[in-house]
């Protein structure tokens, strides 16, 4: 197709050999997820993130529908408004008729049209909404499950929503609405079952059983085929959610995923196979900076620099300029991010650059969220003291900076004097001294940064023990653990989450269970190599989609047909080839990886997500 510029869209979107639907350019698109302007897990980056192209694509036709249940939402959203067109008038049609509804821009990059729903506004008929469902699909939801409860109130508000939308005094155009995960899923088997003319695309990122699965089957993928899901989600006590999940998706008219390897799951567990795979993107424009990415590597390695000097340097030294920072981030999922088989990596890799007598130091992050009860106090103590000393080097900098500047100027020989020690007040000398005694010690540098509350049966720390991986001074591995999110209000960094990534090295990702993985995507914007597996659906899909992906700092680790140790090993050759490798061979990674980051840029993925827009035009008959 070529591109129109009457109607300002960019049509010219190769939609995989398919004929363009006729109604494409006007209808309109609703998209539904239970994470717009609330912030959950991952399907919040993916939505946010993609705004902008999908803005792009269908300006004031596209519309985003949420929850209003995050208690910052006010500080993301600003209400409008709503205006004389078809979404304007199905909400004020639903004022109209008693209903609780909000308008206005999710104030993010593209400034979506915005419609949110609080769940609660109608918990006087949630008896109602709770038969309805038993009677229309058997899925019960016990009294005990708010969640769920909150789920099917806000399900069953945006099925009213869509039906005001397709009344004829409001909306004349086709409607499409796609729906994410089952926590917006209700509304498909009612919309289905009261035949509203709306086309639905219906996307899962992970299925629910599944993540639950490869948490407890170490076997998860070789037994994937033979699970009976409903015996398997009674046990896991996930049966109603599991029940949405699958009313949803055999419901929809098109039914999606975001890999190959959640569409195998899906098939085996939902008992449908996905007809089209949506890959997510990223906002490359957001992470890549021009042309100065080793500056802002440089930049931002001086900030953890920082963190470093003062967690280890307290109880002994070494050299910043040999030490690499890796990392691992995202939720606490000990087997299914990879936890475990990076720890052992780690802890052969820590033997091997002893036996070969590298001269380079690796410290790896561990940053995840856990329940903790406070920052350490020794850790805090450890960083103000540090900040002490810097603030008594500066003061005496200055002095006798202005003392050296007032001698040379006095001085008729103009001789730099031979004793310099003349220029500092004695007591500055002795503050540093004992301010730097004081904060020496022989105790090991902590491993976590924070007290949890689990720390004697917390998975991280028993194989950290076990191994005796506890920041030795001899160990050519150190690690910090980090149960909370990285951001610029924390008082250990100071530093926002995308600039702590800058600033290492490498990410390390060998993800068990992944339906997607942005973590390693992340990564590859921001110029940072870094390792996933062939079981994360990043991984797979990058594997065929980047011809020696390895040569540019892409590593994959083999887990689909490994045993544990063979994936432990093949991750430890890969990080020990790493740290062997030099600074230029680092850099130019750095900027392989940017320019092929690209092909992963909204602007081009949203392309197979019009594919299913246009699919669901073309299938439909409604």
């Amino acid at each position: 197709m070529s591109k129109t510029s009457s109607d300002n869209l960019p049509i010219d979107i190769q939609l995989n050999g398919l004929e363009v639907h006729p109604d494409k350019k006007n209808a309109l698109l609703v998209e539904v997820a239970w994470e717009v302007a609330n912030q959950v897990g991952g399907i919040y980056t993916v939505i946010r993130s993609k705004v902008p192209s999908m803005k792009a694509n269908w300006d004031d036709r596209y519309l985003l529908i949420g929850p209003s249940v995050h208690p910052n939402v006010n500080t993301i959203f600003e209400d409008l408004e709503p205006g004389d067109d078809e979404y304007g008038r199905a909400v004020v049609k639903m004022r109209s008729m008693g209903f609780e509804v909000r308008y206005g821009e999710w104030l993010t990059a593209g400034r979506p049209k915005v419609v949110l729903f609080n769940p609660w506004s109608v918990s006087d008929r949630l008896g109602e909404i709770k038969y309805l469902l038993w009677e229309h699909h058997h899925i019960s939801i016990p009294s005990d499950d708010d969640l769920s409860s909150q789920v099917v109130a806000f399900g069953w508000l945006v099925k009213v929503f869509l039906t005001r939308l397709t009344e004829p005094d409001v909306n004349e155009r086709p409607v499409i609405a796609h729906i994410h995960e089952w926590m917006a899923g209700t509304a498909i088997p009612e919309i289905r079952r009261d035949r509203l003319p709306i086309h639905t695309v219906f996307t899962t990122h992970a299925t629910m059983l599944g993540r639950y699965l490869a948490m407890n089957d170490p076997m998860f993928n070789d037994h994937l085929p033979y699970y009976d899901w409903e015996a398997e989600a009674r046990k896991f006590n996930i049966e109603t959610r599991v029940k949405i999940e699958r009313a949803a998706a055999h419901g929809a008219h098109i039914f999606t995923t975001v890999s190959d390897v959640t569409s195998f799951e899906c098939e085996c567990l939902i008992g449908r196979k996905p007809e089209m795979i949506l890959p997510n993107g990223i906002n490359v424009d957001r992470f890549q900076v021009d042309h100065e990415i080793q500056n802002q590597h440089q930049k931002n390695k001086d900030l953890i620099h920082q963190f470093i000097t003062g967690h280890f340097f307290q109880s002994y030294f070494f050299d910043l300029d040999k030490t690499l920072y890796l990392f691992t981030s995202g939720r606490y999922e000990y087997r299914n991010k990879g936890y475990d088989l990076t720890l052992e990596a780690l802890a052969r890799l820590n033997w091997r650059l002893k036996q070969h007598n590298v001269d380079v130091t690796v410290v790896m992050f561990f940053v995840t969220k856990k329940p903790f009860q406070s920052i350490n106090p020794q850790v805090m103590e450890s960083r103000a003291t540090l900040n002490t000393i810097r603030q008594t080097t500066e003061v005496i900098q200055k002095q006798f900076g202005d003392r050296l500047l007032t001698h040379m100027y006095s001085s008729e020989s103009g001789r730099v004097p031979d004793e310099l020690s003349g220029f500092i007040d004695d007591n500055l000398k002795i503050k540093l001294r004992r301010t730097v005694q004081s904060w020496k010690t022989h105790q090991l540098p902590y491993i976590v940064t924070h007290n949890l509350w689990d720390d004697g049966t917390d998975e991280v720390l028993g194989f950290l023990r076990s191994a005796n991986l506890l920041n030795h001074k001899s160990d050519k591995v150190k690690v910090v653990y980090h149960p909370d999110f990285i951001s610029a209000t924390s008082p250990l960094f100071r530093m926002d989450y995308d600039d702590f990534v800058r600033g290492c090295h490498l990410g390390v990702f060998p993800s068990y269970y992944e339906p997607w993985g942005y973590t390693p995507l992340e990564c590859m914007v921001s110029g940072v190599p870094a390792i996933t597996s062939d079981l994360a659906g990043f991984g797979d899909y990058m594997s065929g989609a980047i011809p020696d992906f390895e040569k540019i700092g892409l590593y994959l680790v083999n887990r689909r047909y490994k045993s544990f140790d063979e994936s432990a090993n093949q991750l430890a050759d890969q990080l020990f080839d790493f740290v062997k490798k030099s600074r230029a061979d680092r850099i130019a990674q750095r900027y392989q990886l940017a320019d092929a980051s690209e092909r992963f840029d909204w602007k081009t993925l949203t392309n197979h997500y019009e594919a299913a827009y246009n699919e669901v035009l073309a299938a439909t008959s409604l």
